[in-house]
């Protein structure tokens, strides 16, 4: 599989991108505006650190609390597993866990008081990886992974997920395992309700389309479990492979993001261009939201909601752009676009970050031009435009991005 095959594979990132403990309420603008005032006067000018995972390892970046440029911090990259194309946070944001595709494994790092990573430990996941995500307790790790054993690229088969328990040191435990359908891509946590979806993506087989499942689970909060809910049902067919079935996701799913109230879900599908949402019902139950699925850009393969669950943003992969929607409070509906709907980031954006501190800036990596983009979202309607001196060089290959608060910004403007 290529490496543009592999990204795509791992698309899961609403999620997984943007750290979803810090739940919102908007602020106003004079509000903004007293707290970068205050900041100012501490003299401390990084807002937040942002990480991309590339062939190279991870690019390391101080974010201006101004302006939201990014400056490469000394030493960066930091070396990571082979072929990494996932990045995630710890619900304190104090770690990262890094998905290296290319030797099944996650990396734990240490996020240090100036930004700086440390890796910690390296541990063994399922054959490929694809995507992660953590649940809000901070207790459970959820790893998707591609071919369970027996099965690899020559010999297609189901994926599963591994369950690692998180310790205190956040260090990970032994993991459980969960055998699920084909092709498992995106994995996502709701923050206020112990459920977990997962995204698979079935291929074409002989005369079949291929065709996407959005499957749902209730989490066990003590064992970090996973119990089928819904439509969902894992089985095994005649020939011994695990099959999994549940809500129907398009043709070929990409990504998943839920909003920080834990009300809606959105999937996009790279295949036809559009984005499938859904609203959560008592008991972790989905129903398809009205006039889903919704128009998106060209590839779409990422989604994130900005921390206030205010905005929806998709990166589209194929016209280099990211769209961004409002998104309605009473439905959940990403409601046409936002200013110019479209703004152009580098060439073929892959993951999305929104920084947790003052929730204003957003950050997308760039696979094909080595780049990291910034854009700055206003955040009472959501429209987007390029902040200073973007887009920022990046080595090897982008393929995902996170951000972290610096110290105790993170309670300052993006507020429960």
């Amino acid at each position: 599989m290529s490496l543009t095959g592999k990204i795509f594979g791992s698309m899961s990132r609403g999620k997984a991108a943007t750290p979803a403990s810090v739940i919102a309420r908007s602020a106003s603008a004079a509000l903004l505006s007293a707290v970068v005032g205050l900041t100012a006067c501490t003299r401390d000018y990084t807002v937040a650190y942002v990480y991309a995972t590339s062939s190279s390892g991870i690019n390391e970046y101080a974010a201006d609390y101004q302006s939201g440029a990014l400056v490469p911090l000394p030493g960066s990259p930091v070396a990571a597993g082979n072929t990494p194309v996932a990045i995630i946070t710890a619900p304190a944001g104090f770690f990262l866990y890094v998905i290296n595709q290319g030797d099944s494994t996650v990396q734990v790092f240490a996020v240090a008081s100036d930004g700086k990573l440390t890796s910690k430990n390296t541990y063994n996941t399922g054959s490929h990886p694809t995507a992660a995500a953590i649940d809000p307790a901070g207790k459970f790790l959820y790893v998707t992974y591609t071919y369970q054993t027996g099965y690899s690229a020559a010999n297609p088969g189901p994926g599963g997920v591994n369950i690692f328990p998180v310790n205190s040191d956040n260090s990970l435990g032994t993991p459980a395992n969960l055998l699920l359908g084909n092709n498992p891509v995106g994995v996502v946590a709701s923050d206020f309700n112990n459920f977990v979806y997962v995204i698979d993506a079935e291929p074409a087989v002989g005369s079949a389309s291929p065709f996407g499942q959005l499957l749902a689970f209730s989490q066990n909060s003590t064992s970090g479990a996973l119990t089928p809910i819904g439509p969902t049902t894992i089985s095994t067919d005649a020939s011994g492979r695990t099959v999994a079935k549940g809500y129907g996701a398009g043709t070929v799913p990409s990504a998943i993001a839920e909003d920080p109230t834990s009300r809606f879900v959105y999937v996009t599908d790279r295949a036809t261009n559009q984005l499938y949402a859904s609203v959560v019902l008592a008991g972790g139950i989905l129903q398809a939201m009205q006039n889903s699925p919704f128009a998106t850009g060209l590839l779409p393969v990422a989604v994130t909601v900005d921390p206030r669950g205010k905005f929806l943003y998709v990166s589209n992969f194929n016209d280099n752009t990211v769209s961004a929607y409002a998104i309605d409070q009473p439905t959940g509906a990403p409601v046409g676009s936002v200013g110019s709907g479209s703004t152009k980031v580098g060439t073929g954006p892959t993951c999305l970050a929104i920084e947790p501190a003052l929730g204003i800036y957003l950050y997308s990596s760039n696979n094909l031009d080595n780049t990291t983009t910034g854009l700055q979202l206003d955040p009472h309607n959501g429209t987007l435009k390029n902040v200073q001196n973007t887009p920022f060089p990046a080595t090897g290959t982008p393929s995902c991005v996170v951000a972290v608060a610096n110290g105790a910004h993170a309670t300052q403007v993006v507020n429960p």
